[in-house]
């Protein structure tokens, strides 16, 4: 069975064979090729600058499915000159990754020719169990292995924290229009123009919500099937046997329809925002799609000022999958409502900007040695919890104590407005800066 799932494969064949799926064909020959994760990619980007100097370090790609994960990786191991290793963790265990580690140690030492580097790529590996993903950690800490591992899920959540400790997490993003439109031009530059009308192309692009090799399969068949006239929007719906979205103003209903919906949300107009939403389920718009918009709206413009918005969407997005359509749709327009009708706040977004951004410039500071624990007697020899103030057994239960790194001045990320429950929020941090000047004598 290993020698099904562990593939050593050349890193990114130049010419397909003509019968492979027209993804396949069209998967980038270079990390250039690679559309939608320029952040990665370019110049600046984490792979980019790896490329640049020779020298990978262990990764896990972390993005929705089809947006280029195991093409990166693939490409990675050319761009460096690695042997590249591919093992889906939906099928293989311990048999195949000890066969994976061996060939990689004998690639090494030369025993399979010259002395070479190995990537090896783990798709789905959030699928190894905690005791599957330890396996990992001599084989990469020895370098025997530049892991690079392929998620659809948190890696927070769904990795250990020795594993997630010694490689970076590297974030994919959805695909937005312009990388999808680009990957039908390529589509159309191999196989001639899709039969499909302008208006159809764009209900095509926007029903791939970010997924690329979605896209090019739709494509695919489409193709396939000879269609002598090229369909409309409702035609292609019919054809595909699935939801397209049916705009027929402009090739950007799509976008400018959500981007409608959510400034009318933002502005609370319950009725503008209604409308919105319903012009985009009535043309066809998943469902799904929305809600996901609904729940960023919940954290990104109302947050704190009513925590209950993200559960109400959350609680949305439940009850139409519980139901389905057309009954769901009353839970989506009750979370439309819920989230137009709700107090603003953009605090925790903006908190969230300010806080990514200081953590990145500031880099690893270590927190004061007092809020570090110290489980064994070396680490309190060096100070590691001396002196820590249990705030518990302090008067109002709070300390006042400091938990920035020594290096480092407190900041001030999260400033909550007077509106909705974010005023208690306000009224709670107030006090706690009085108590803690208090505490400080200033």
């Amino acid at each position: 069975m290993a020698d099904l799932f562990v593939d050593d494969l050349p890193p990114a064949p130049n010419q397909p064979r003509e019968d492979a799926p027209l993804a396949e064909r069209l998967r980038p020959r270079g990390l250039t090729d690679v559309v939608g994760q320029e952040h990665l990619t370019g110049p600046g980007g984490a792979i980019g600058r790896m490329v640049a100097a020779g020298r990978l370090s262990s990764m896990i790609l972390w993005g929705p499915p089809g947006t280029g994960k195991t093409s990166i990786a693939r490409l990675l191991a050319e761009a460096v000159g690695m042997r590249f290793v591919a093992i889906s963790a939906v099928f293989s265990g311990v048999a195949d990754l000890k066969k994976a580690f061996a060939e990689a140690e004998a690639a090494a030492q030369g025993r399979m020719g010259p002395g070479q580097r190995t990537l090896l790529f783990v798709d789905e590996i959030h699928r190894f169990n905690r005791a599957q993903q330890d396996g990992f950690l001599p084989f990469v800490e020895r370098g025997t292995v530049t892991l690079v591992g392929a998620t659809t899920e948190n890696p927070s959540f769904a990795l250990n924290a020795a594993l997630l400790s010694r490689a970076q997490v590297l974030i994919l993003h959805r695909l937005g229009p312009e990388p999808l439109e680009a990957l039908l031009d390529k589509a159309e530059a191999l196989e001639g123009p899709l039969p499909v009308t302008a208006d159809a192309r764009a209900a095509l692009v926007a029903s791939a919500d970010g997924d690329g090799r979605f896209l090019l399969n739709q494509a695919e068949t489409l193709y396939a099937a000879k269609i002598p006239e090229p369909l409309d929007p409702a035609g292609l719906g019919a054809f595909l046997q699935r939801r397209v979205a049916v705009y027929d103003k402009d090739r950007d209903g799509h976008y400018n329809l959500i981007s409608a919906l959510h400034k009318s949300l933002r502005g609370s107009d319950p009725q503008a925002a209604l409308y919105y939403m319903a012009r985009m389920l009535t043309a066809g718009e998943e469902p799904l799609y929305v809600l996901r918009r609904l729940v960023r709206f919940a954290s990104e413009d109302v947050g704190l000022a009513d925590p209950q918005a993200l559960v109400q969407c959350l609680a949305a997005k439940d009850a139409y999958e519980f139901l389905g359509s057309p009954e769901g749709e009353l839970a989506i327009v009750q979370a439309c409502l819920y989230l137009a009708t709700a107090p603003k706040s953009n605090a925790a977004y903006k908190a969230f900007k300010s806080s990514w951004k200081s953590a990145k410039e500031t880099g690893s500071l270590s927190p004061p040695p007092n809020i570090l624990n110290a489980p064994t007697k070396l680490m309190k020899d060096i100070g590691y919890g001396k002196d820590y103030a249990y705030d518990h057994d302090a008067p109002e239960g709070f300390s006042g104590d400091n938990y920035w790194p020594g290096d480092m001045a407190p900041q001030t990320y999260y400033a909550p407005v007077e509106r909705g429950f974010e005023r208690e929020v306000k009224k709670r941090l107030d006090w706690w800066d009085k108590k803690r000047a208090e505490l400080r004598g200033e």
